[in-house]
């Protein structure tokens, strides 16, 4: 009505960081809770506690190098963590990150010292980001390394309140005149195969979209081939081999490791076979776990995408003089490692030559069909 007095208009809600969803008292309950796990994963060279921003570690470990070279890496898991927000299981996606970042260090021959760790989550659960946090300890523990450091952050609108993601960054350190690579590999030296504990951290992008897209699998069908559900099987945390790999330093001469992440056991094989030379592997050395041959079989993979996107069983490579092998198969049979010669190195032309794969400037030829 004209000349009517209107009621005043409700004064705007006050502003502020919980009201855009971020929650700063579930961050703070999170850090109490990690603090037990993150106290289990430290090396006398760890100083000060957590909460600080930054970590710290003492340097002065590096004295002991005539030409210390630090090492750095850094990874995540992928879309594996997809797996564990749908089975609700946080405790192991840890492992698996700290299996990617500290076993690309290990392959230069560096020891790892320390990881941080990045935990971006769309809402904060305190016992969410400890169970994270207990993972990532867990497996600094088998790695040897200390965790000195990280961030979680809560991204509400970026991501859903039960979505995540991890990422991790570590550093190691080797004497100048013992770092490993192509440049040491020769002629003649042996390829012994370290076997994986599953699909590790590689290739569920595919896996996902063949097993429970199309197939339409839940992930708690149980699997008469993996002996448990499918879920169980997809989680199954990443081995580490840092320590293993660090042992076999010590007790013999090794001239390269390969990390068999992204891109299969050629493609990473590839990077530490120099120009010239060629590794030769025998498929029929090892049988592959009953996960990759359901892949293949319910997706119909081809086995030349199944090798360049799964690890097909070897998650770690080291090539060796022929002298090693005996040293080298007795340790890591000694530290339970599942262990075997596959193939060995020889000069391109020597022999059969097939058409090789992999970005390195070497050449990788996989042959002969899988043991069952």
């Amino acid at each position: 009505m004209s000349g009517a007095s209107q009621p005043p208009a409700p004064a705007p809600a006050a502003g502020s960081y919980a009201a855009a969803g971020v929650d700063i008292e579930a961050g703070d309950r999170a850090v109490e809770l990690m603090k037990e796990w993150v106290k289990k994963a430290r090396r006398p060279e760890s100083v000060g506690a957590l909460g600080g921003f930054a970590g710290l570690f003492d340097a002065s470990v590096l004295k002991r190098y005539e030409r210390p070279l630090l090492a750095s890496a850094t990874d995540g898991v992928g879309t594996k963590v997809a797996v564990a927000q749908r089975m609700d299981v946080h405790d192991t996606i840890g492992h698996d990150l700290v299996g990617m970042v500290v076993d690309d260090l290990v392959v230069t021959g560096a020891e790892p010292l320390f990881m941080t760790d990045y935990i971006c989550v769309g809402k904060v659960v305190p016992e969410r980001v400890a169970a994270i946090v207990k993972g990532i300890a867990e497996g600094c523990v088998l790695a040897g390394c200390a965790l000195v450091g990280g961030e979680t952050a809560e991204h509400p609108g970026l991501l859903g309140p039960d979505e995540y993601d991890v990422a991790g960054a570590g550093t190691g350190v080797v004497e100048a005149d013992a770092v490993l690579g192509a440049e040491c590999v020769r002629s003649g030296d042996v390829v012994v195969a370290m076997g994986s504990s599953g699909l590790h951290s590689n290739g569920y992008s595919l896996v996902r979209h063949v097993l429970l897209d199309r197939a339409g699998w839940a992930l708690d069908r149980a699997v008469p081939e993996f002996g448990r559900t499918l879920g169980e099987e997809l989680l199954e945390p990443t081995k580490i081999y840092s320590l293993d790999c660090l042992a076999l330093l010590r007790a013999t001469a090794v001239h390269a490791f390969s990390h068999v992440t992204g891109g299969g056991l050629a493609g990473n094989l590839a990077r530490v076979v120099p120009e010239g030379l060629r590794a030769v592997v025998d498929r029929g050395t090892w049988a592959p776990g009953a996960v990759f041959d359901v892949v293949g079989e319910v997706g119909r993979v081809e086995r030349a995408e199944l090798e360049r996107t799964l690890n097909m069983g070897v998650g770690m490579v080291a090539v060796v003089p022929p002298e090693s092998v005996d040293v080298a198969l007795a340790l890591l049979a000694d530290r339970g490692v599942d262990a075997w010669v596959a193939g060995e190195v020889r000069a391109v032309g020597d022999g059969q030559e097939g058409p090789g794969s992999g970005s390195g400037s070497g050449v990788v030829e996989l042959t002969g069909d899988h043991a069952r």
